[in-house]
């Protein structure tokens, strides 16, 4: 499955997130593919894009940050996926 978080830091707690970032602290678990990692250029936030077919692996990295960030996780499919439901589920 495919997971799209985004995440900011919470209030007074950039300076902490930067360190343990910066300490690699960031990593995923092994079972889990960053496909890619994006940063705001306002530096409040930003998202990343993973895949696993283990949602223990997303809770435990979100679960490692809660205490500085506010973090989002959605499920997300492909358009190749979605297509042919959509088509099935609103053809007229």
């Amino acid at each position: 499955m495919k997971y799209v978080s985004t995440w900011a830091a919470l209030p007074g707690a950039t300076a902490e997130c930067v360190e343990k970032f910066l300490a690699g602290e960031a990593a995923h678990e092994p079972d889990v593919k960053v496909i890619g990692r994006w940063h705001k250029v306002d530096g409040s936030g930003g998202f990343a894009v993973s895949e696993t077919d283990n949602p223990l692996s997303i809770y435990k990295f979100a679960a490692k940050w809660a205490d500085l960030m506010e973090i989002h996780v959605d499920v997300v499919i492909d358009e190749a996926d979605a297509g042919p439901i959509l088509a099935a589920v609103f053809k007229k």
